[in-house]
């Protein structure tokens, strides 16, 4: 066997040429298939590819077999100090004439079908309304009236168009393709399937596209592939003649496909610039587990079962997919020094096999009971990845299409470290973890800011617990034995340390359903807070929560969970939490600007049950205002045990990506998180009422929108429990008519006169459930 050998690949070359550097190959794929052509089999391989724009008419495929299963090593790289571009779109060649006003068209080819139009390499708009609004907080333009009966009937043929909408409760995105229209001239959709919590489509945040009759702006285009005609409304300074016009049509650029008995081992791709694919929205279909989350098995990088495999220093920008998918059995796959930006859908999953999990359940409403489950610990087997790093990673801008997306989304898999990562300006969270299994995943010194920008209910780090333990229906869990079997899944802890965090529009770290195992240690919240709902042996420890507090959601009684050493700027702000509190909470710090002495924190202690140490005081940071949240020698949070860590080695840590790397604001927001609001209660049929107040209740309840009246208490005796209503439903209208608020519902109700039957829709357990009263 060789030692190594050296296969070159140029714009120039021609794949009938023998690789060598005076004859290189023209295609990446031809020099991957000379591997196993090879008489000679080497050690290592080092494909170089020289400088130039390569469009790739088909995925470059690597299996075990061309890598002699896993006797060669094999490199795939820019040559040095040249630029290597792979694109995933096809060239096309227009001769514009005159169409109407300031459009052009121009035929094509038959047959020809892209989804992203690419003028001089930049993104162009593909007919919409409303028009592109770069201001706009939801995909940068929404209108209630997108498929109004009136705008509908000015479209002559929108087949092939589509309808993008958020979730009803701001939960992600559904998406659906445009069929055409029926004989009463409405809509015929397909799709909707993008949403694993499906309850329908936001009224407001909807927009269409790619409907001829709504090209009216600079920059949009429509395809009629029918006609293979391309129409285009230039933007002001392009030289229709001269300018470079380019049309996405693959999905992936590199699908590397092995297994757990024959994987791809020890591949490398390096230095290399991809961008240009196909959105793959009406692909996004598997659900995973009971998370919120369906997804699209791919990516422009898809790697399926490989081992020790690096995708270092490359930048996958504009693309319409997941960015880098890490599928299945993966083991030692490492990301590092990679540039993501602006993807149609998430940044970089790892995400294992449903087969590998025991009990696994698809959806949030699915139940199963104690009985019927194993309680056999971790995997049943070995299809998921494990052992695999991301590391000096920036990733910003993706989920441009897909709402229910991720910086880095983390499911059914093992021991993921994630590290020196900088996540910005994302639709949702910037790192999700979809579930427990199984844990050790470890997640330090990341920079993660504007997050959860279009979406709602949520936070900058987001994870669910809702494995196998979760509701059951034959066990409660105050029963003795029960706070063990979330470990069943969630086998190894998960560590969130020396991160930043900051999310204005939800959580900073936000353990959603049953999330258990976690230990969270010396992290920066910014703004949003930290929020614990219901799960088991959280360790929260010495970690600063600015301009906000500790957020804990109903617990289980035994829930072990531990609060300690953390500086808070306001007082907790619990829902349906028992006291007291977890297993520890203390030692805790309430700041309190100005010079205040440090004193008893009877607040915390009112509110937790412990905190019995704890205390109120100016915790004297060093420079707040430049984000230096150390504090200075004297504060009363050394005094609880408070260990300063360092505010400088947040993010990435490459020069070049460091150069373009932004930095999160440090100053206060408004934020929505506020439940400390005294409520008015009202009496009503015997029980107590109530608005319900904040983003925390809605999280808690489930709920679309801040809206509602709530039921505090319903005694057994009361006429509203014959109506069988029970205490946290919330009603949310009466015979069809929304109720806003508890004074609104109270006016509403005194209209009717005793013995009118009146519809009532209620909200319970996250759905909607209906009741006839007959009014007494």
């Amino acid at each position: 066997m060789m030692n190594s050998l050296e296969i070159h690949v140029s714009c120039s070359g021609t794949d009938a040429a023998t690789g060598r550097m005076g004859r290189p190959y023209l295609t990446i794929q031809r020099a991957v298939s000379a591997l196993k052509d090879s008489m000679r089999p080497t050690k290592s391989a080092h494909i170089i590819v020289h400088g130039g724009t390569y469009y790739q008419s088909q995925p470059i495929s690597i299996s075990a077999g061309d890598l002699n299963n896993g006797q060669t090593s094999l490199t795939i790289s820019a040559a040095r100090n040249e630029t290597v571009i792979l694109k995933g779109s096809t060239r096309l060649e227009p001769h514009w004439v005159p169409y109407t006003g300031q459009v052009v068209k121009t035929e094509l080819p038959a047959g020809t079908h892209f989804d992203q139009l690419f003028v001089n390499g930049n993104p162009q708009i593909l007919a919409r309304y409303p028009n592109y609004d770069g201001a706009a907080r939801v995909y940068h333009g929404t209108a209630s009236d997108a498929i109004s009966p009136a705008r509908v009937a000015k479209w002559s043929d929108p087949a092939g168009g589509y309808l993008h909408a958020l979730h009803v409760a701001e939960w992600g995105c559904v998406d659906y393709r445009i069929s055409g229209k029926d004989a009463k001239g409405e809509l015929v959709l397909e799709g909707g399937w993008q949403n694993n919590r499906p309850m329908g489509m936001h009224r407001e945040y909807r927009f269409v596209e790619g409907i001829k009759e709504e090209l009216d702006s600079p920059g949009e285009w429509y395809l009629d592939q029918a006609q293979h005609t391309l129409y285009y409304w230039p933007m002001p300074g392009i030289d229709l003649k001269s300018s470079i016009y380019e049309g996405a049509v693959q999905k992936s650029l590199f699908e590397i496909h092995g297994s757990a008995t024959h994987p791809v081992r020890g591949l490398t791709l390096k230095g290399l610039k991809l961008t240009q694919t196909a959105r793959t929205f009406m692909l996004t279909q598997e659900p995973l587990l009971r998370s919120d989350w369906r997804i699209y098995r791919g990516g422009v990088v898809h790697l399926l079962g490989a081992e020790n495999c690096r995708i270092i220093d490359c930048d996958i920008l504009n693309v319409g997919s997941n960015a880098l998918f890490i599928d299945g059995y993966c083991r030692q796959v490492t990301v590092s020094g990679c540039h993501i930006a602006d993807a149609g859908a998430s940044g970089i999953c790892a995400v294992g096999n449903p087969n590998a999990v025991r009990n696994g359940l698809d959806n949030y409403d699915q139940r199963q009971s104690l009985r019927s489950i194993s309680l056999e610990r971790g995997p049943k087997g070995n299809e998921y990845p494990a052992d695999c790093t991301v590391k000096d990673c920036l990733i910003e801008r993706v989920g441009g299409i897909e709402k229910q997306s991720a910086g880095i989304e983390i499911s059914m898999a093992f021991r993921i470290h994630v590290d020196h990562c900088t996540i910005h300006d994302v639709p949702r969270s910037g790192i999700n973890i979809g579930d427990g299994c199984w844990g050790g995943h470890v997640i330090e010194n990341c920079d993660v800011f504007d997050t959860v920008k279009e979406t709602g209910d949520h936070g900058s780090f987001n994870s669910w617990g809702r494995d196998r333990y979760w509701g059951l229906e034959d066990v409660a869990s105050s029963a003795p034995g029960y706070a063990q079997l979330p470990f069943l899944d969630a086998v190894e802890p998960v560590t969130l340390r020396r991160n930043r965090w900051r999310c204005d529009h939800g959580w900073d770290i936000d353990l959603d359903d049953g999330s258990s195992n976690y230990i969270i240690e010396s992290n920066l919240c910014l703004a949003g807070g930290l929020k614990n709902r219901e799960g088991y042996r959280r360790i929260v420890e010495n970690n600063i929560i600015v301009n906000n507090s500790f957020h804990p959601h109903v617990w289980f009684a035994e829930s072990g969970d531990i609060f300690r050493k953390n500086i808070v700027f306001e007082p907790y702000k619990p829902i349906e939490v028992p006291k007291p509190w977890g297993a520890q909470v203390d030692f805790n710090l309430l700041h309190q600007p100005g010079g205040h002495p440090s004193v008893k924190a009877d607040r915390l202690h009112a509110l937790s049950g412990r905190d019995l140490n704890s205390a109120a005081g100016d915790a004297r940071f060093v420079a707040p205002e430049l984000g230096d949240f150390r504090v200075q020698r004297g504060s009363p949070a050394l005094r609880l045990g408070f260990r300063n860590f360092a505010m400088d080695k947040f993010g990435v840590t490459s020069a070049r990506l460091k150069k373009i790397a932004p930095k999160p604001r440090f100053g206060a927001a408004p934020h929505g998180n506020t439940t400390d609001i005294s409520p008015i209660l009202h009496d009503w049929l015997g029980c107590t009422v109530r608005s319900v107040y904040g983003l925390g209740e809605m999280s808690v309840l489930g709920l679309p929108a801040e809206v509602g009246v709530l039921l505090a208490e319903v005694p057994p005796n009361s006429t509203a429990s014959e109506y069988r209503l029970l205490r946290q439903d919330v009603i949310l209208s009466l015979q069809g008519q929304p109720v806003a608020s508890a004074e609104d519902f109270l006016s509403q109700w005194a209209k009717y006169k005793v013995g009118q039957k009146v519809n009532v829709t209620v909200w319970r357990s996250q759905r909607k459930i209906q009741r006839l009263f007959s009014v007494r």
